[in-house]
């Protein structure tokens, strides 16, 4: 893993941006389209405004999530309602960018991964995944005490946090891990210091380990302690 430290997230982001540019536009270099995949939460919206303003091909661009809470795509809580604000709407005008979200019709997200599936099947590879870090090493909506070595039938699983609001939807170990690079953004002290730790003594309980055992990608950190 390739680690990148920054005095803030300004900087962090206009770091980002310079790299997630470079990829996608070697990516587009070697065939018509390419594959951004990008997380949700509260971090994105200050990094990925900074890379819309990037001069990129984006019709040739398809963006999805590595995550969904399963919400209605207005609810605050929806990730696709964080990325049309904080990536989509910053785009250059009239820029026909390819969204595919992971909400469907279905009441519940276990009913829905024959569709997800069939909508990612169409998008791969994955040229550049993006995640964050959650302080208990989780990654996606793939938490600790989760089975990674259960098959993979699909693209993506349906999980039920323990503590959370609503069920979620997220991108399958084994789909993240074939992406052909990945980027974490790690922001605080307390996740800088769980890298850290995990450099030294992997954790086979976490699922950021389980991606870093399986990946073939190159892993780029973008890593801050201010935010």
């Amino acid at each position: 893993m390739q680690r990148n430290v920054y005095p803030d997230i300004e900087c962090l982001s206009h770091g980002f941006a310079g790299y997630a540019a470079t990829v996608l536009q070697n990516a587009l270099a070697q065939k018509q389209k390419a594959t951004l995949v990008v997380p949700g939460g509260n971090t994105p919206r200050y990094y990925l405004p900074a890379l819309a303003h990037s001069k990129l091909p984006w019709h040739r661009i398809t963006v999805t999530l590595s995550d969904e809470r399963w919400v209605d795509a207005d609810h605050e809580q929806s990730n696709e309602r964080l990325i049309k604000q904080h990536l989509m709407s910053h785009l250059p005008a009239n820029t026909n960018t390819t969204f595919i979200g992971l909400k469907t019709r279905h009441d519940h997200p276990f009913d829905a991964m024959g569709e997800i599936h069939q909508r990612l099947d169409r998008i791969l590879p994955l040229s550049l995944t993006v995640l964050g870090l959650g302080e208990d090493g989780h990654i996606a909506s793939l938490f600790p005490g989760m089975n990674p070595d259960l098959p993979a039938t699909h693209h993506c699983v349906a999980v039920a946090p323990p503590i959370a609001p609503s069920p979620r939807v997220s991108l399958s170990l084994d789909m993240l891990a074939n992406s052909e690079h990945i980027a974490l953004v790690v922001i605080g002290k307390a996740k800088r210091q769980l890298l850290d730790q995990l450099n030294e003594h992997p954790d086979p309980g976490l699922p950021i380990t389980w991606l870093l055992q399986r990946t073939h990608a190159p892993i780029t950190a973008f890593e801050t302690e201010v935010q």
